[in-house]
């Protein structure tokens, strides 16, 4: 076979994302960044709260693509799950650019039906902040969400 079918995430379910990410982060009274790619990294929606510190912006993107060219939550851990000390996660970060791979938590893959359609990345709370809202923006479109924390 010479060609793939591949899903794509709608305009309509970036809304329903960006909608329940802004209500999570609004619930926490954290002012947050959120970008959410498409599967190759580019995006589709942003969204920066008044007050949100202006370095989310660029924090919140980079973990979005992260994610989507990973396709795993993003961490100092490798495509092979490996755990990186902090000398290699600046290594990757650089070998990347600095504007393609994070360690820094806060990025999630949207994985719909085993296929990563694209990602979602929080910036402005602590790590487990963000995490946390960016889940809530997986689950809002029924996404699998790795994670045995509850919310």
């Amino acid at each position: 076979m010479l060609v793939k079918n591949t899903k794509m995430l709608t305009s309509e379910a970036v809304h329903i994302m960006m909608s329940a990410a802004l209500a999570r982060a609004q619930e926490m009274g954290i002012k947050v960044s959120i970008a959410i790619v498409d599967a190759g990294g580019h995006l589709l929606m942003f969204e920066r709260m008044v007050g949100a510190p202006f370095h989310t912006v660029r924090s919140s993107t980079t973990k979005a693509i992260t994610a989507s060219s990973s396709r795993l939550p993003t961490s100092a851990k490798g495509a092979q799950a490996q755990a990186f000390d902090v000398l290699h996660a600046l290594g990757l970060a650089l070998a990347a650019g600095a504007h393609a791979w994070t360690p820094l938590e806060g990025g999630y893959p949207v994985i719909l039906e085993d296929e990563c359609v694209g990602a979602v990345g929080v910036s402005g709370g602590d790590s487990k902040q963000d995490q946390y809202i960016a889940r809530a923006a997986l689950r809002s479109v029924g996404a699998f969400c790795d994670e045995k924390t509850s919310d």
